[in-house]
């Protein structure tokens, strides 16, 4: 299996948690900015250290940076940040698996983002994947009760994130095939701790200014807020690693698998239930991230 693919599911494994652990935190009464700050505020630290001791021991210097990083990076540090918020106020309105599955309609997304951006194609079969995939997640934007009206909060809360996640991805890939190394999970380090570094300045300063006491409470509560911290540290540089060497497109709709991973995460942990049509709605996104594992394979 390409080293693409087993970066893309370990990071969408260590998502899923994290993005529980963000639920769990919102629930406690943190807005959705200060939930996601929680996310931020300790990677770049806990990168900045890991690259420091890996340079000593391995003897080299930190690689340099293309021209042209910076608004890549930055475009993507700030869509990311308001993604989260999306799907973290989604959490609010869905369950646990269908906000994350609304969270997925970004594969379509970064395809039309990665042709205009960055000129990049995928084939027709993996296109047509993804549109089960894309099928799957318009299914779940009904809510359960009230027929099948669309458009709602929770749907526009989806489509955002998912628009906000597919400039995000296309960001940090273009950013770091201008990091100049040919070390995949060194580019993908170093492009990750300049982007936390932008992210955590960025929401704190705003925090600071709207929500003092949200940012006072992220501090507090540091051992929460030090888990999702680590485990979006990890998941972060797996997505890093694999847009380093693949398409974003490709890396997104195969990190689907997270739907299936908080779907027995919203189950066993959370107690929640499902429709039958969310659960329609699953399966189709499930049978869209086999088809394209197996077309990549």
């Amino acid at each position: 299996m390409s080293l693409w693919i087993v970066a893309t599911l370990f990071a969408a494994s260590v998502q899923a948690l994290r993005f529980l652990l963000q639920k769990r935190l919102a629930m406690s009464g943190l807005t959705p900015a200060a939930a996601t700050f929680a996310r931020f505020v300790h990677a770049p630290f806990v990168i900045a250290a890991g690259l420091a001791i890996w340079l000593g021991v391995s003897g080299q210097t930190l690689p340099a940076i293309g021209t042209g990083f910076w608004p890549y990076a930055v475009a993507g540090a700030i869509s990311q940040i308001l993604a989260t918020i999306c799907v973290v106020a989604l959490f609010a309105r869905r369950n646990f698996a269908v906000g994350i599955a609304f969270s997925k309609i970004t594969v379509l997304f970064t395809v039309a983002a990665g042709f205009i951006v960055l000129g990049e194609t995928v084939t027709w079969a993996d296109l047509l994947a993804m549109g089960v995939g894309l099928i799957g997640v318009l299914i779940l934007s009904v809510p359960v009760t009230g027929g099948w009206q669309v458009f709602n909060r929770a749907s526009a809360l989806g489509l955002a994130s998912g628009v906000f996640f597919s400039i995000s991805a296309v960001g940090y890939r273009g950013a770091s095939l201008l990091i100049e190394s040919d070390a995949p999970v060194l580019r993908a380090a170093v492009t990750l701790g300049l982007a936390t570094l932008v992210q955590a300045v960025l929401l704190g300063a705003w925090l600071a200014a709207r929500d003092r006491a949200g940012l006072i409470a992220v501090v507090r509560r540091w051992r929460a807020t030090a888990l999702i911290g680590a485990t979006s540290m990890a998941g972060s540089l797996g997505w890093f690693t694999a847009y380093t060497l693949q398409t974003a497109a490709y890396v997104n709709a195969v990190g689907q698998v997270e739907l299936i991973l908080s779907m027995v995460i919203s189950w066993t942990v959370l107690g929640e239930r499902f429709s039958r049509r969310e659960l329609l709605a699953i399966v189709l996104v499930g049978v869209s991230v086999i088809g394209l594992v197996l077309l990549q394979a």
